[in-house]
């Protein structure tokens, strides 16, 4: 399985400090053995799906670093769907580096995903940190791209 997660907040108007708002958070999933244009068709679809439900403002996402050279083509394919569907619907797109999601949450750079993931679910008033992983990364780009507004 491959997976790209998303989240959506909403920023409250009424208060000076903006307090986020959990509006949606999931993932779009696509099955490894299947055909590389079929899952580029899931992403398009399933995506497409959840900007039209959603309707959002602004997007925003973690750039492209990569440890394992293995993936880089797949992911740079999935990335281009997103770039496509998110231009489809000229909603403004931010990117931030995976050093300045963990500067903006927890103001260290270099923080582990578990410290990452307990700032998401403190920003968002959770009782628990999101599930799957994937999902709370792509809160954790959210609320950075609140933090620059």
């Amino acid at each position: 399985m491959a997976s790209l997660g998303y989240g959506a907040i909403a920023l409250s108007q009424s208060t000076p400090d903006q307090t986020p708002e959990l509006i949606d958070f999931g993932i779009i999933q696509t099955p490894a053995k299947t055909p590389i244009g079929d899952r580029l068709c899931t992403i398009y679809e399933d995506l497409t799906t959840v900007i039209e439900q959603v309707k959002p403002d602004l997007i925003a996402l973690e750039k492209l670093f990569f440890y394992r050279m293995g993936n880089i083509i797949l992911v740079a394919q999935a990335r281009g769907v997103v770039a496509l569907v998110i231009a489809q619907h000229k909603i403004p797109l931010m990117e931030f580096t995976p050093a300045q999601i963990k500067q903006a949450l927890t103001g260290y750079g270099n923080a582990d995903k578990n410290a990452v993931q307990e700032a998401v679910a403190r920003e968002l008033n959770l009782d628990t940190i999101p599930k799957p992983d994937d999902a709370a990364d792509a809160l954790g780009v959210a609320l950075t791209a609140r933090l620059q507004l």
